[in-house]
Protein backbone atom coordinates (compact mmCIF):
# COMPACT_ATOMS: atom_id res chain seq x y z
CA UNK A 1 0.00 0.00 0.00
CA UNK A 2 1.07 3.80 -0.73
CA UNK A 3 1.32 6.25 1.80
CA UNK A 4 -1.88 7.61 0.55
CA UNK A 5 -3.78 3.91 1.94
CA UNK A 6 -4.40 3.05 -1.88
CA UNK A 7 -3.15 -0.07 -3.44
CA UNK A 8 -0.70 0.55 -6.24
CA UNK A 9 -1.33 -1.91 -9.39
CA UNK A 10 1.26 -1.81 -12.22
CA UNK A 11 1.08 -1.39 -15.61
CA UNK A 12 0.97 -4.86 -16.58
CA UNK A 13 -1.61 -5.94 -13.99
CA UNK A 14 -3.96 -2.92 -15.26
CA UNK A 15 -2.90 -3.84 -18.69
CA UNK A 16 -4.64 -7.39 -18.01
CA UNK A 17 -7.39 -6.03 -16.39
CA UNK A 18 -8.13 -3.90 -19.17
CA UNK A 19 -7.90 -6.66 -21.94
CA UNK A 20 -10.01 -9.24 -19.34
CA UNK A 21 -13.43 -6.22 -19.38
CA UNK A 22 -13.02 -5.87 -22.99
CA UNK A 23 -12.40 -10.14 -23.56
CA UNK A 24 -15.95 -10.58 -21.45
CA UNK A 25 -17.61 -7.66 -22.84
CA UNK A 26 -16.79 -9.37 -26.41
CA UNK A 27 -17.71 -12.67 -25.29
CA UNK A 28 -21.13 -11.61 -23.65
CA UNK A 29 -22.02 -9.69 -26.85
CA UNK A 30 -21.26 -12.45 -29.15
CA UNK A 31 -23.76 -14.50 -26.40
CA UNK A 32 -26.23 -12.05 -27.21
CA UNK A 33 -25.92 -11.78 -30.83
CA UNK A 34 -25.87 -15.68 -31.24
CA UNK A 35 -28.88 -15.80 -28.78
CA UNK A 36 -31.19 -13.06 -31.12
CA UNK A 37 -29.93 -15.31 -34.36
CA UNK A 38 -31.09 -18.76 -32.96
CA UNK A 39 -34.06 -17.22 -32.44
CA UNK A 40 -34.51 -15.42 -35.31
CA UNK A 41 -33.84 -19.18 -37.35
CA UNK A 42 -36.21 -21.07 -34.74
CA UNK A 43 -38.88 -18.18 -36.17
CA UNK A 44 -38.11 -18.90 -39.72
CA UNK A 45 -38.43 -22.58 -39.38
CA UNK A 46 -41.76 -22.04 -37.64
CA UNK A 47 -42.70 -20.24 -40.22
CA UNK A 48 -41.42 -22.68 -43.12
CA UNK A 49 -43.31 -25.05 -41.07
CA UNK A 50 -46.72 -23.48 -41.09
CA UNK A 51 -46.18 -22.84 -44.62
CA UNK A 52 -45.53 -26.59 -46.05
CA UNK A 53 -48.55 -27.04 -43.17
CA UNK A 54 -50.96 -25.37 -45.10
CA UNK A 55 -49.91 -26.35 -48.29
CA UNK A 56 -50.37 -29.92 -47.47
CA UNK A 57 -53.75 -29.13 -46.24
CA UNK A 58 -54.77 -27.04 -49.96
CA UNK A 59 -53.28 -30.30 -52.38
CA UNK A 60 -55.11 -32.36 -49.61
CA UNK A 61 -58.98 -30.35 -50.09
CA UNK A 62 -57.59 -29.37 -54.06
CA UNK A 63 -57.69 -33.40 -54.21
CA UNK A 64 -60.79 -34.32 -52.36
CA UNK A 65 -62.60 -31.30 -54.82
CA UNK A 66 -61.21 -33.03 -58.00
CA UNK A 67 -62.39 -36.54 -56.83
CA UNK A 68 -65.81 -35.09 -55.72
CA UNK A 69 -66.42 -32.95 -59.12
CA UNK A 70 -68.78 -34.05 -61.84
CA UNK A 71 -67.99 -33.70 -65.29
CA UNK A 72 -70.54 -31.18 -66.68
CA UNK A 73 -69.85 -29.78 -70.08
CA UNK A 74 -68.27 -26.52 -70.62
CA UNK A 75 -68.89 -23.62 -72.69
CA UNK A 76 -69.70 -23.47 -76.40
CA UNK A 77 -66.32 -22.29 -77.85
CA UNK A 78 -68.48 -19.84 -80.14
CA UNK A 79 -70.34 -18.53 -76.80
CA UNK A 80 -70.02 -14.69 -76.66
CA UNK A 81 -69.10 -14.41 -72.79
CA UNK A 82 -65.83 -16.07 -73.46
CA UNK A 83 -65.20 -14.18 -76.95
CA UNK A 84 -64.70 -10.47 -75.17
CA UNK A 85 -62.44 -9.39 -77.32
CA UNK A 86 -61.40 -6.91 -74.14
CA UNK A 87 -59.72 -9.82 -72.07
CA UNK A 88 -56.34 -10.66 -73.02
CA UNK A 89 -54.39 -13.71 -70.82
CA UNK A 90 -50.47 -13.36 -71.22
CA UNK A 91 -48.15 -15.80 -70.27
CA UNK A 92 -44.82 -15.49 -69.05
CA UNK A 93 -42.70 -18.08 -70.89
CA UNK A 94 -39.64 -16.67 -69.58
CA UNK A 95 -37.11 -19.25 -67.66
CA UNK A 96 -34.84 -18.35 -65.27
CA UNK A 97 -31.73 -20.53 -66.10
CA UNK A 98 -30.46 -19.93 -62.38
CA UNK A 99 -33.06 -21.90 -60.75
CA UNK A 100 -34.33 -21.06 -57.41
CA UNK A 101 -32.62 -18.34 -55.21
CA UNK A 102 -30.24 -19.50 -52.43
CA UNK A 103 -32.17 -18.77 -49.45
CA UNK A 104 -29.75 -18.70 -46.86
Amino acid sequence: MSSEGQDHLSKAEISKDAVQSGAEAAIGTVAEVATIITGAVKDVAGALGGLATELFEIKDASKKAMDQHVDEPGPEIDDPEIDDPEIEIEIDTDIDSEGPADPL
